[in-house]
């Protein structure tokens, strides 16, 4: 099971452990500004159960159908669209693997973005490309690292990502400072 550590900018650790969990995927994680997150992703990455807390305030949220929903201070939503994403690299695992893509394959999508203190929610389009992938030797063995770009549509800001089975080893913002133990590759 990987266990590790991120350091978000400006200086906040995420201490997550992740882990194949029943035909899906676990990843939960506590931040040393006292917020939380806890993600079951089903056996097609979907979020099945989605609970963050920052603060007073708590996301509870997961897939129904086709849509996702989420409840926010005491109001259910609803909207069409792949995932969730946030300050949580757990977030971006899950997004990605939900999309099965091959490598220089792209897709547009519309997301959940998560923003706090208030984990207010709006809907964004973005464009998901997996650019790459290039194998990398750790520990005497050769491990697949995907490089993901992701365009928002409204903006046509870029950013990109790397990540290696289940784990990010590097985004915009954040750096993996510990790992404890290997990626799932499953």
């Amino acid at each position: 099971m990987p266990r590790g550590t991120y350091v978000h900018e400006p200086g906040v650790e995420e201490r997550f452990a992740c882990d194949l969990d029943g035909g899906g995927w676990r990843y939960t994680a506590e931040r040393s500004d006292g917020g939380t997150i806890e993600l079951v992703a089903d056996s097609r990455w979907r979020p099945a159960r989605l609970q963050v807390t920052v603060g007073e305030h708590v996301l509870r949220g997961g897939a129904v159908g086709a849509e996702l929903m989420w409840v926010t201070a005491g109001r259910e939503h609803a909207a069409r669209a792949t995932g969730f994403l946030g300050e949580s690299p757990g977030l971006l695992v899950a997004v990605a693997r939900s999309l099965r893509l091959a490598e220089r394959e792209r897709v547009d999508l519309r997301i959940l973005l998560v923003t706090a203190p208030s984990l207010a929610v709006r809907t964004v389009p973005q464009r998901w490309s997996l650019a790459e992938i290039a194998w990398h030797d750790a520990d005497g063995e050769r491990v697949p690292v995907e490089r993901y770009e992701i365009t928002d549509l409204e903006t046509g800001e870029v950013s990109e990502f790397h990540l290696a089975g289940d784990v990010v080893v590097a985004a915009p913002g954040i750096e993996l400072v510990n790992l404890e133990n290997p990626p799932n590759f499953s």
